[in-house]
């Protein structure tokens, strides 16, 4: 599972990438044929999966009321009023909080192997962090330098423009963050005991983020190398910690989380039918843009200024929730997918190795 998820969204990334070179949109926009599984079935699919982790969790429900009740109520108002400001500041604002979230998700997965691994010495956790940041952070900051670009995070101008000159630095210290990196992994294999799982997430996030912000200006390479490495781990995550809870802590009647994610595709169906739900609404409400699978617009005057934050309400509480539900010191069921339960700490290349 974890190649599929992590080496798999890799490769169909780069898979796309080709399929693009092919049928000649490698530089252009998405077309409507990738834009409906990279975007609908993947990028909003995956915003509603967190719905399993608390909304449709009794135990989470009751441990965390007031965070599941604050956090959609103030996102609301917050952005009612960031609209009011003007929509660039509502949408640069989302953009950047996006952009935070898609970078602690991939530190995030290192972290998990690193506790799966449990490797504890401060100095791997120093070489690691810089690492996942450097493979994030560099591509990030060579996009803010070379404005203006063909795509953008949600609107055009969404990002602002920092000066060149920091780029000789932060190149020095991307290349000497990944080389630290592929020394110490190197002597880890070589020692018998290496992380394989983190070592994939580090290289696949380092090329693929590369690659989609760096080697390419186009709206359909950063798209198909953005959200099937964020979105498709994310779906995984969720299914497998629903079902071992479910294990661990079954109730007396079966809850719909359980009864959803007995089975891969009636999981999958689900998110992809209330994703395609809410994108109907954002098209013909908002955007415009794909009426050819939506049907006409609709003309919603002054309730934009409610309807947009409305519609960004679902992946506004998905970034903020994140930042506590995987948490593994205060979630004893995270700790538990990494915990001496959940399988050999690393792989062993030798029957010498410590």
């Amino acid at each position: 599972m974890d190649l599929a998820v992590f080496l798999g969204s890799a490769l169909f990334s780069f898979a796309a990438l080709g399929l693009g070179a092919l049928t000649g949109v490698l530089h252009e926009e998405t077309p409507g044929w990738a834009w409906v599984p990279a975007v609908i079935l993947c990028d909003v699919a995956h915003v509603w999966s967190t719905v399993f982790r608390t909304y449709l969790d009794p135990g989470e429900r009751r441990a965390r009321p007031r965070l599941l009740t604050v956090v959609p109520l103030v996102g609301l108002a917050a952005s009612v009023g960031l609209l009011a400001f003007g929509e660039l500041v509502f949408w640069r604002t989302l953009a950047y909080i996006a952009i935070f979230h898609f970078v602690r998700q991939q530190y995030g997965w290192v972290s998990l192997y690193r506790a799966r691994a449990g490797e504890t010495t401060r100095a791997g956790w120093v070489v690691d962090t810089a690492a996942i940041y450097a493979a994030t952070l560099w591509p990030l900051l060579h996009w803010h330098t070379h404005l203006p670009r063909r795509f953008s995070w949600f609107v055009m101008g969404d990002v602002v423009a920092l000066p060149s000159s920091v780029m000789p630095f932060a190149t020095v210290l991307y290349v000497a963050a990944l080389s630290a990196y592929a020394i110490r992994s190197a002597f880890m294999w070589r020692r018998g005991a290496a992380n394989a799982g983190k070592d994939v997430v580090v290289v696949t996030t380092a090329l693929t983020w590369y690659v989609g912000m760096v080697v390419f200006d186009s709206d359909y390479a950063f798209t198909v190398t953005n959200v099937f490495m964020h979105g498709i781990p994310y779906f995984a995550l969720v299914l497998v910690h629903t079902r071992t809870r479910n294990k661990a802590t079954p109730p007396p009647t079966a809850t719909l989380a359980e009864r959803l994610t007995r089975h891969v595709l009636v999981y999958l169906a689900f998110l992809w039918l209330i994703a395609f739900a809410e994108e109907l609404v954002w098209d013909r409400a908002v955007w415009h843009e794909h009426g050819w699978l939506f049907g006409e617009p609709w003309s919603v005057g002054g309730w934009k200024l409610v309807l947009v934050p409305l519609l960004a309400l679902p992946q506004l509480t998905h970034y903020v929730l994140d930042g506590f539900i995987w948490r593994r010191r205060s979630n004893p069921t995270v700790a538990g997918l990494v915990g001496p339960t959940a399988g050999p700490p690393y792989v062993t290349l030798s029957t010498s190795s410590p």
